[in-house]
């Protein structure tokens, strides 16, 4: 059956969306979303679905309300599961009761989803409680929109004031709350993309803040909080305490596998720019491959480099005509990522270096008999070969196969454009492997890293970011995503 969905899409930090707004999307045919709704949220919607940008800046719609409205209930009569996205609340200064009217005249069934409006969002991340015992029982949200629409006698009595779109009239709006004797002295703050890892935060009095928003620069859109509870934020603030908060860092990781350490940046308040410099492919000849598999019961060690190399070997047992049955080999995985991928298939890693480097790997095997061995080591079709020389050195008979192949992203050209000309740089970049460097070279030019700080995982690493002429400002002692983590925030 055909419905239209109301969403509250939550004040910016996607992770306030609330799990049945994320429901939603996932069952939609169409997404209508404004400008304060977090885009990442769209990845929560089928790839089927259509995706409107419906606008609603200040001064720049891209479609009057009533075309909006007339989209909505055109796609429910088409028999579509709509979903109208809506930063913050839709009844909170949302038109929500607007478009809920009007899909109600056209007998358009609906449904309102509640969101973390932007008052409640930037409370919290702004350590300004709206109510307080010792302060305040009651909160007034009012608009900025029209001044003289407001009745200033009744809003200026209120003890915690919220004002939404009011950054550009604040100065009138100041003015009318002075004149009512509100003292110029009562804390005031102004926040710009609250919750999220841009949040700007402006903070001083009724009688200074018109003036602090001016020398600034600051621009819609943003909130103006007024009251004493705005002095407990030098006490409350966890947001703007994080240890990377503020820093804006380019995860380097391949598509959908730089989710883990970009969530671990965002929870330490880092606002987080995605920009894959390799694309992970399946191996050009899977001949060597498939010939090891079809003998894997005569090899007595089975190394693996890395997690992908875990995966696409799984793949291609699983296309042959063997199973697991058929290893009798002992395994060694190069660290803990690679460890726990091995570990998911239920099966023992025998051996894993104390650091995560090839030299180490090759330690680890020290006392090992090799002679006579026969290793097998799916692995990227470029890698060092420090490994399999010096295994063999000691008598081992090493099978290096290709299983995947890492190549530069079509896009990492024009994206590298977009993120490192404009007129904010990135604060860091972080490289977790040789190709990740290399790569970025090839689509971005290292000159693109000018004003940028490097953070690299490892030595190796580091060396090739050093050939390519490229500074790193931190290296990470042990050679994992945390590391390179402890790595920023150090040297932050």
């Amino acid at each position: 059956m055909s419905k239209v969905y109301l969403v509250g899409a939550g004040p910016g930090d996607p992770e306030l969306l609330t799990l049945k707004g994320r429901r939603v999307l996932e069952n939609a045919d169409a997404v209508f979303y404004d400008h304060l709704a977090a885009e990442a949220l769209l990845d929560f919607a089928p790839p089927r679905a259509e995706r409107h940008y419906v606008g609603k800046k200040i001064g720049l719609h891209a479609y009057p309300q009533e075309e909006i409205t007339a989209m909505l209930i055109e796609r429910a009569r088409r028999g579509m599961t709509v979903v109208r996205l809506k930063g913050g609340d839709p009844f909170i200064f949302g038109r929500g009761g607007e478009e809920a009217e009007a899909l109600a005249e056209a007998g358009i069934p609906f449904e309102v989803v509640p969101g973390v409006t932007a008052a409640l969002g930037i409370a919290a991340y702004t350590g300004v409680p709206l109510t307080h015992r010792e302060h305040t029982s009651a909160v007034t949200f009012i608009t900025g929109h029209g001044v003289g629409q407001i009745d200033w006698d009744q809003a200026g009595s209120a003890k915690t004031l919220v004002i939404f779109m009011g950054l550009t009239n604040f100065p009138q709006i100041a003015e009318e709350l002075l004149k009512r004797g509100r003292a110029p002295e009562t804390p005031a703050m102004a926040v710009r993309w609250g919750t999220r890892p841009s949040q700007q935060v402006v903070t001083g009095t009724l009688g200074t803040l018109p003036r602090l928003i001016a020398e600034c620069g600051m621009k819609p859109p943003a909130t103006i909080v007024i009251g004493t509870v705005v002095g407990l934020r030098e006490k409350l603030d966890w947001f703007g305490r994080l240890p990377l908060s503020g820093r804006k860092i380019v995860v380097t990781r391949a598509r959908g596998q730089a989710g883990e350490l970009s969530g671990k940046l965002r929870d330490l308040g880092a606002e987080v720019i995605e920009y894959p410099t390799i694309e992970i492919l399946p191996a050009a000849d899977y001949g060597p491959l498939d010939e090891a598999i079809a003998h894997l019961g005569e090899y007595d060690w089975l190394i693996f480099t890395s997690a992908n190399g875990v995966r696409f070997f799984m793949e291609r047992l699983d296309a042959s005509r063997s199973d697991l049955r058929a290893l009798r080999a002992r395994i060694a995985a190069i660290g803990p990522a690679t460890r726990r991928a091995v570990e998911a298939l239920h099966l023992k890693v025998d051996l894993m270096p104390r650091e995560y480097v090839a030299e180490s790997l090759v330690e680890a095997f020290v006392n090992e008999e090799l002679a006579g061995k026969r290793i097998l080591l799916p692995r990227a079709a470029v890698a060092r070969d420090v490994a399999p020389a010096e295994l063999s050195s000691r008598g081992a008979r090493v099978d290096v196969v290709e299983a995947y192949r890492t190549v530069v992203p079509e896009d990492a050209r024009a994206r590298a454009a977009e993120i490192f000309q404009g007129e904010t740089k990135p604060d860091w970049i972080l490289f977790t492997s040789s190709s990740t460097v290399s790569n970025f070279v090839d689509a971005a030019g290292a000159a693109a890293l000018d004003g940028v700080r490097v953070a690299s995982i490892g030595p190796v690493t580091t060396a090739t970011a050093r050939r390519h002429g490229i500074e790193v400002a931190a290296e990470a002692a042990s050679f994992t995503l945390d590391g390179l983590i402890e790595a920023t925030i150090k040297n932050r």
